[in-house]
């Protein structure tokens, strides 16, 4: 009887992510929201950041912790104000990324389940009480 696959693998390994995280960063390049949160002048290093931390995430290799540690995303997110509208932003593009890699319902689903879970859990700032 073989292992299960991981989720890394049945959806298409590397690239898959890599397309996955491409086309998210399109979205994040023209938003004015969410464009001054990436120091970069390039968005390729967070974008290879990002990529490197969905592979290990599910299941692919461990370059990410091996090259930057533990993920540690709240604390790596810390520096920046994220609030509700940065978290939707974020969801926007997100959303358009996972929708444009025509995976299986199931997959699409538990691949956005995990990215909506983690866009709530990274915000860090509250709005204002009016």
């Amino acid at each position: 009887m073989s292992e299960p696959a991981s989720f890394y693998a049945a959806v298409g390994g590397e690239p898959t992510f890599r397309r996955l995280v491409d086309k998210f960063y399109e979205g994040v390049t023209e938003d004015p929201l969410l464009r001054p949160m990436y120091p970069e002048e390039d968005l390729g290093p967070a974008a290879d950041r990002l990529t490197l931390f969905l592979m290990q995430y599910w299941g692919g290799p461990n370059t990410y912790s091996a090259s930057r540690g533990h993920p540690r995303l709240r604390m790596r997110h810390a520096p920046y104000q994220v609030d509700a509208a940065a978290r939707d932003a974020w969801l926007l593009h997100m959303r358009a990324a996972v929708d444009s890699l025509g995976l299986p319902e199931e997959q699409r689903t538990t691949l956005w389940d995990y990215m909506e879970k983690a866009a709530y859990f990274m915000v860090n700032t509250m709005d204002p009480v009016s």
